[in-house]
């Protein structure tokens, strides 16, 4: 109607039409009136064309095809949501924090975060969700069903969405990039979740020590430390664990199995973080240093446990005969003085340890192989330490004395078996006499009495 005249009013809400086809249209939404129907899921609808746009549902059609990456869609509305992906366009701003999206659909979700509102209500269990789709995803818990099925691996979903972000982790495909540091990402979520920390959003606090998290699944797992929960258990040895991913890590133990290879030199890893760690090793890269020494290191956890030589912290203490470490692994390795367990066998001689250090300095003298020299005298050793007990003795260099009778020893560890002397210290006992013993060499020759 070029005249832009409207005659067609509506008698409910008083707007105007200049067809009688599109008043009809807009009068079913006061009516709720439905005339087209689907004839393969009886599903109705007010438009045509909503009809026809809902038919390619079952039949699969994807008429709209996208020029950049060919991606093709159901509905040209999809379509031109998808486009945006290409070309960053978010038109749609939230007005209380000034956060941009691509999709209204998007804007109106984010925004019940600041509302708090919780329309989607589960008939089952009664839990509200901000979104539909989180109801959705959560009504099949109750139900279990998993129709979704991986053609490569057989893993099976709930949710044909998760099926697609599963699919990734075979294809390594990551198709979500942020655009402020360039990061990829395998999963939309995990984009979101990044995202935060360049706005430092951190939404979820500790109700007990006031510590925020991006995540409130990482709260979750934080607020675990306060109550001690370990609600993952290890069904061949029953240890708990407060992280569903540190059972899984520890389950390898049992199995032995290392996912994770070096494309390097192949050496393979049971946790993901080892082989990142291992990883630094070849590239020499040290992020990490020392305020104190500016000793330089690999992993942000070595150097915790190294500043510890500078503070002489001990926080790991032996419930046994009280002694104090500084590396919970080095507490481990002791406590088995006590419990007299030796989980590291030779395959040559049958001999065993309770270290794997020790088993591999033992594994030497089958070898013959002294990889240690001294590049004073060049006399060779089987063990660093031994080498470096030795090389003392060129440049007498010797540090430790003792405080009572003045003696002087290479090693700070002979020193403190040499105190014990004077304080009468024996704090190896047989459990089976109950006699005590100063050093732990003669102890274990003392067990041998009882073991033969």
């Amino acid at each position: 109607m070029h005249t832009k005249e409207k005659p067609f009013a509506c008698e409910v809400c008083s707007k105007q039409f200049s067809h009688k086809s599109s008043f009809m249209r807009h009068y079913r939404t006061h009516t709720g009136e439905k005339p087209y129907c689907c004839d393969l899921c009886n599903k109705a609808f007010s438009l045509k064309g909503n009809l026809t746009e809902h038919i390619r549902r079952h039949t699969n059609e994807k008429p709209y095809s996208c020029v950049i990456c060919n991606k093709k869609f159901s509905q040209e509305t999809n379509l031109n949501s998808h486009y945006r992906i290409h070309t960053n366009e978010k038109p749609y701003s939230c007005d209380v924090c000034d956060r941009k999206f691509a999709q209204k659909g998007n804007l109106d979700q984010h925004y019940l975060l600041h509302t708090g509102e919780k329309p989607y209500c589960c008939d089952v269990c009664s839990k509200e969700f901000s979104q539909k789709c989180n109801l959705n995803k959560h009504y099949l818990t109750h139900t279990n069903e998993k129709p979704y099925s991986c053609n490569i691996c057989s893993k099976t979903f709930s949710l044909k969405a998760t099926l697609y972000s599963h699919g990734r982790t075979h294809s390594n495909e990551k198709p979500y990039c942020c655009d402020i540091c360039n990061k990829r990402f395998k999963q939309k979520s995990g984009l979101s979740v990044h995202y935060r920390i360049h706005l430092n959003e951190k939404s979820y606090s500790c109700d007990v020590c006031n510590k925020k998290f991006v995540q409130k699944s990482g709260l979750n797992v934080h607020y675990r430390i306060h109550t001690g929960e370990k609600p993952y258990s290890c069904n061949v040895c029953n240890k708990k664990f407060s992280q569903q991913f540190h059972l899984n890590e520890h389950y390898r133990t049992h199995t032995n199995e290392k996912p994770y290879s070096c494309n390097v030199c192949g050496r393979e890893f049971a946790q993901k973080v080892n082989l990142e760690q291992h990883y630094l090793s070849h590239k020499n890269e040290k992020p990490y240093s020392c305020g104190v020494c500016n000793k330089g290191f690999s992993r942000k956890n070595t150097l915790k446990v190294h500043y510890r030589t500078h503070t002489d912290e001990k926080p790991y203490t032996c419930d046994v005969c009280h002694k104090d470490f500084s590396q919970k692994s080095n507490l481990n390795s002791h406590y088995r003085i006590h419990t007299n367990e030796k989980p590291y066998s030779c395959d040559m001689c049958g001999k065993e340890f309770s270290q794997k250090k020790h088993l591999n300095a033992h594994s030497f003298t089958h070898t013959n192989i002294k990889s240690f020299s001294c590049n004073s005298c060049n006399k060779r050793f089987y063990h660093k330490c031994s080498l470096n007990a030795h090389f003392l003795t060129h440049t007498n260099d010797t540090l430790y004395s003792c405080e009572i009778c003045k003696k002087q020893f290479p090693r700070e560890i002979d020193l403190k078996i040499h105190v014990r002397v004077h304080t009468k210290e024996k704090p190896f006992a047989c459990d089976m006499c109950g006699k005590a013993f100063s050093q732990l060499g003669n102890f274990n020759k003392h067990r041998r009495i009882h073991v033969n």
